[in-house]
């Protein structure tokens, strides 16, 4: 990082370095550990760190990895963790070190024992075990209570782990108590034992602080041990926060830890995950700050903190007022990792803004919905330069995500870009997305690109629908279709009498208070949900049907958790596996038939009306006239795509045409984004 800071970037609480021990971390902002899911067969290879790597060259201070790296056989790897319980791993820490290191950042792993949380028929198909026999609701196991050779067993494990962390030259580790063993043995809602590891707290203490001591008998003073705490577990029975005052104190009085890594909350359920670990849209920012900074204000020792810290004013007003040591903005650097740069260069408006909507915990983590290079740092560049090739003249036709992103991506490498929008307002469907009860900051991943579009210059056109005549008298290097798709309603018969998702979200259908509707939920996706939400709260009776098993089947889990809290809310009582088949008018209604896909068995329902939600079909009307005027024939290379190189006629002369998002198929925000990322960066 070669950045020159802003005289008021010298005076920022979160560009002051932080000591502890011996080590100096430069500023105040760290990445804290998850499961990013590119790890190889348990091992932080190539990608994992080249994604940590980014955030050094941006300017973090410390990148904690390793999510839950596990310590030994019976906890095993069930979402994607790396296995630091072998010798396997010390050269990937040595490379990943030197690498990190070299860039001006520490680096941490965080090593853990899941105990309960563990799943017997993964991995060696070994038992789970915990201090007690008290199932866990999230993960299931049903676990074997731990005897004194596990409990040594297990000692063992982490200080040899712990001791693999330090030939691998990183700068210390954290062990995680939450709800992972060793913070099973803190709560007494899951340690009910009578031996000297049970019964009063500081002998629920006793298990932590033997894993501590042996750790730092094998690590030395000079390698740096923390733990990540809650500082409240936040349900009845379980740790107050008096409680976790006293363990904190406890573990600093007997020298076993160096820095607490606190949060708020437990493990055992989505919603302790989504409420309270991992809040994202639709959550406060920074919801337990001042929770956290209570708890720091009764220990000495530097205090880290993650939670929604999403933004650079939350983070600077935890540092400043002393609530926090340093401002974990982990999900923040997944959606820019330049951030830190960006704040010493006085930039902070240039940053892409994360806007929690938990795309990074989907089964594609740790992709950000809308930075598509993270994750792919090893193919795509996280920071875009300029051509040396020759300058292009590109026009964008569509004005939503896709659309965007392709005109700020080729402006950014130095084209002249314009684009043009046939609606009056600028984001596509995001528009209707960003609507609801928790999906407003869906809105930022518009409002940032159309700021940078005017950062950069692009000449932007709305309400200019593009016909062939004009678009062909441009005289385009380059064109790009991003013009979206339309509802998709493919019944068996009347679709003419349907109502789309998108009529309800954009207010063309608001059904009478009292009136009976029907939606159709045939994706799994968000507009189905949002337009029964949107009708429901109208006082319209909803019936929900959707083809898949859940609701949003598509969704991350945090998702799928705030809709099914929502529906809750509502009354609307889903059906699921049912498919909408036909519908027909019978008097002043319509009688719609649905198939149930279990038993084959068709219901009739009588309804005012009926909303469906299929997906949508591309606007591909001027991509197929234009197609034959390219030198490409309107044909993208997939293998160049994926490899990121020039498409195979870009030197050519005449213009290249190509199509991305929803004007190819009906997918995602992020698919969208990524087509334009891969077409546009090599232009």
């Amino acid at each position: 990082m070669n950045v020159i800071a802003t005289s008021s970037a010298r005076k920022d609480p979160l560009l002051q370095p932080l000591q502890i021990k011996h080590l100096t971390l430069r500023n105040r902002i760290m990445s804290t550990s998850h499961a990013c899911g590119l790890e190889e067969g348990g091992m932080p290879k190539e990608a994992y760190q080249l994604y940590h790597t980014e955030k050094a060259k941006g300017g973090l201070a410390l990148s904690m990895f390793g999510g839950s790296s596990n310590v030994d056989r019976d906890s095993p790897n069930i979402f994607r963790q790396l296995n630091v319980g072998v010798d396997a791993i010390i050269p990937h820490l040595q490379q990943f070190s030197e690498r990190m290191h070299a860039q001006g950042a520490a680096l941490m792993c965080q090593i853990t024992h899941l105990g309960r949380r563990g799943d017997p028929f993964a991995g060696d198909r070994l038992t789970t075990i915990a201090p007690s026999v008290v199932r866990e609701t999230l993960h299931r196991s049903i676990p074997k209570a731990m005897d004194e050779y596990d409990i040594g067993r297990v000692v063992k494990a982490y200080a040899a782990a712990a001791l693999r962390c330090k030939e691998g030259g990183l700068d210390g580790i954290e062990t995680l108590a939450g709800g992972h063993l060793i913070g099973q043995f803190f709560s007494a809602l899951t340690n009910r034992r009578t031996d000297r590891f049970g019964g009063s707290l500081e002998n629920r203490c006793r298990f932590a602080l033997e894993v501590h001591e042996a750790i730092r008998k094998a690590v030395g003073d000079g390698f740096l041990v923390g733990i990540r705490l809650s500082v409240d577990e936040g349900v009845s029975g379980g740790l107050t926060f008096e409680d976790c005052v006293a363990i904190g104190q406890i573990l600093q009085r007997e020298g076993a830890v160096d820095f607490f890594n606190a949060v708020y909350g437990n493990m055992d359920t989505i919603r302790s995950l989504v409420v309270e670990n991992m809040p994202g849209i639709g959550a406060p920012i920074a919801p337990w700050v001042d929770a956290i900074g209570r708890f720091k204000h009764e220990v000495k020792l530097p205090v880290f903190h993650a939670a929604r810290m999403a933004d650079v004013a939350s983070a600077r007003y935890a540092v400043s007022e002393g609530k926090i040591d340093m401002a974990a903005m982990t999900r923040a650097q997944i959606a820019d990792p330049y951030l830190v740069e960006k704040i010493i260069a006085g930039k902070e408006l240039e940053i892409r803004p994360c806007i929690g909507a938990s795309y990074c915990q989907s089964a594609q983590r740790p992709s950000c919905l809308h930075n598509p290079a993270t994750g792919r740092e090893g193919s795509l560049p996280q920071k875009l330069v300029k051509t040396d090739g020759p300058l292009k003249r590109v026009v964008v036709v569509g004005g939503g995500p896709g659309g965007l992103e392709a005109a700020r991506v080729a402006a950014e490498r130095g084209h002249e870009v314009v684009l043009h929008e046939a609606a009056s307002q600028l984001g596509g469907q995001v528009l209707l997305g960003a609507i609801g009860s928790w999906r407003r900051d869906l809105i930022s991943v518009i409002d940032w690109r159309v700021a940078e579009l005017e950062r950069l210059g692009v000449r932007v056109h709305t309400d200019s629908y593009m016909e062939y005549a004009e678009l062909a008298g441009l005289q385009a290097d380059v064109v790009i279709i991003a013009t979206g798709g339309l509802p998709n309603v493919d019944l068996l018969e009347g679709a003419e009498l349907c109502a789309t998702s998108w009529d309800v979200v954009s207010g063309h259908l608001t059904p009478a208070a009292g009136a009976k509707a029907l939606v159709f939920d045939g994706t799994g996706r968000h507009p189905a949900p949002l337009a029964a939400e949107k009708i429901r709260e109208q006082g319209a009776d909803v019936v929900y049907f959707s083809i898949d098993g859940q609701i949003a089947e598509e969704g991350t889990y945090s998702e799928r958790y705030r809709w099914k809290k929502r529906f809750l809310e509502l009354g609307i009582t889903p059906v699921f596996e049912s498919k909408l088949v036909a519908v027909e008018r019978v008097g002043t209604r319509l009688r719609a038939t649905v198939v149930n896909e279990i038993n084959a068995t068709e219901h009739h329902l009588e309804v005012d009306h009926v909303i469906v939600d299929q997906g949508t079909i591309p606007m591909d009307e001027l991509y197929t006239e234009l197609r034959s005027d390219s030198v490409n024939k309107g044909v993208t290379d997939i293998e160049a795509l994926v490899a990121t190189r020039a498409q195979p006629f870009a030197s050519e002369a005449g213009m290249a045409l190509y199509r991305i998002g929803d004007a190819v198929s009906s997918r995602n925000v992020n698919t969208a984004l990524l087509d334009a990322y891969r077409i546009s960066c090599v232009l």
